[in-house]
C-alpha cells in the first residue's frame, strides 16, 4: 500500500503562499513571495532530501502543478529537478485541458482517486504545497504523514495550510529539529480522534458556574 506524505513550508502564522519567489503566487496582493530564501540552510536542505530519499510520485493541486510545470522542466543538472521530471505527476484539477508536463495525470475526484492510488502498488505519493488538496485529503483521512518546515516570521494575510475547513484530528510528533536559522522541522502522523480533559475541579466554584451561564447568554 502506498503512503501519502505531505511536505510543506509554513510561516509561524500558518501562511504557505509563494515560498519560493516574488512572482510565484501574488494572488490577493500577496507581497512577500520568496520568504523562505533568507532562512535556507543545509539543515533545511537535508529535510527536503530526506522527503525525497525514497522513490515517489508527485501529488499536486492544480496551481502548484502549474508553478512546477513552468519551472522544473527547464532546470538542468539539479537532483530535485531530475526527480520531479521523472516522477509521475498526479494533479487534482477540475479542468479538462491537457496537462503539458511529461507523465502528468489528471485527478478529477481527488479523494476517491487518491484512495484508489493508495491501494495500488507503486512508490509513495509526495505532496508539495497544494494547500487545498491537503485539506481535502485530511478531511478523508488519506494523509499518512506531514513534514512541516515552520519559518520564524509572520506574514499576515495569505493562503494558509490549515484554514477554516480543517477537520479536527489528533497528531503524533515523530521527529523534530531546528535549523541554524530557526526553522522548526517537524514530522507528524495521524493519532486518532481529539481527546479532551479538564483542569477544573469536579465541584466548580459558584463564580465559575455563573461565568458559564454568562457565556451561554453571550453565545
Amino acid at each position: 500500500m502506498r503512503q501519502v506524505i505531505a511536505a510543506t513550508f509554513l510561516s509561524l502564522d500558518g501562511v504557505m503562499q509563494a515560498p519560493g519567489g516574488p512572482d510565484e503566487d501574488p494572488t490577493g496582493g500577496f507581497a512577500h513571495g520568496g520568504w523562505t530564501v533568507p532562512y535556507w540552510d543545509d539543515e533545511a536542505g537535508r529535510a527536503i532530501d530526506e522527503a525525497m530519499a525514497q522513490p515517489f510520485d508527485l501529488l499536486l493541486g492544480r496551481k502548484t502543478y502549474e508553478i512546477f510545470a513552468a519551472h522544473w522542466p527547464y532546470i538542468q543538472d539539479e537532483p530535485i529537478a531530475d526527480k520531479f521530471n521523472a516522477a509521475t505527476k498526479y494533479v487534482a484539477t477540475s479542468s479538462t485541458q491537457p496537462l503539458v508536463w511529461d507523465r502528468a495525470v489528471a485527478l478529477h475526484d481527488p479523494a476517491a482517486d487518491v484512495a484508489r492510488l493508495k491501494k495500488e502498488e507503486g512508490p509513495n505519493l509526495l505532496i508539495q504545497g497544494s494547500g487545498q488538496l491537503v485539506q481535502t485529503l485530511l478531511a478523508h483521512d488519506l494523509i499518512d504523514s506531514m513534514t512541516l518546515l515552520v519559518f520564524p516570521l509572520l506574514l499576515g494575510p495569505g493562503k494558509r495550510l490549515f484554514g477554516g475547513g480543517t477537520a479536527p484530528a489528533a497528531l503524533k510528533l515523530t521527529g523534530s529539529r531546528v535549523s541554524t536559522t530557526g526553522v522548526i522541522i517537524s514530522t507528524y502522523v495521524r493519532d486518532g480522534e481529539i481527546r479532551t480533559g479538564s483542569f477544573v475541579p469536579a465541584q466548580p466554584s459558584a463564580r465559575e458556574l455563573a461565568r458559564r451561564e454568562k457565556m451561554k447568554r453571550e453565545g
